[in-house]
């Protein structure tokens, strides 16, 4: 079942139970995948959808950090919501164990050895863990396992 088929059901199925919220949702997913696909005038692949959602995870994570940090609860609830609805439909993330072994493995393929480096790493990384690992999570673990 492709993302948009998901999407659709899930969307139905919100609309029976009256879940307002998660219906919300999905209709932003789905109107921020429809509007990638416009712009790019051919259907998404997985990898492209993964690329959308991963945008709007990233989006809510940054709105929940402001809102947190300005002492707006209501909205902290609003969007951790909304964050769990979208993180369902990206795939199983990676664990910390699991990434600092594809690093050690992206690291030895490239060769680095310092800092300098960690874009050549970071080009080589960033495809094979794509919406699968925060980005900033693999950012870190990079500069430790260089450094």
């Amino acid at each position: 079942m492709s993302l948009l088929e998901r999407l659709n059901s899930d969307m139905k199925q919100a609309m029976k139970t009256k879940e307002k919220d998660k219906l919300g949702v999905i209709r932003m997913i789905k109107a921020a995948i429809q509007n990638e696909s416009i712009r790019a005038g051919h259907d998404l692949s997985l990898e492209e959808e993964l690329t959308v959602l991963s945008r709007e995870v990233k989006q809510r994570k940054d709105s929940l950090h402001e809102f947190e940090k300005a002492g707006r609860d209501d909205l902290v609830e609003k969007i951790r919501t909304e964050l769990q609805y979208v993180e369902l439909y990206m795939p199983e993330q990676l664990s910390e164990e699991e990434l600092s072994e594809i690093v050690k493995q992206a690291i030895a393929e490239v060769g680095a050895s310092t800092k300098t480096e960690m874009g050549k790493v970071m080009s080589v990384l960033m495809p094979k863990v794509k919406g699968k690992a925060d980005g900033s999570l693999v950012n870190k673990l990079v500069q430790q396992h260089l450094s």
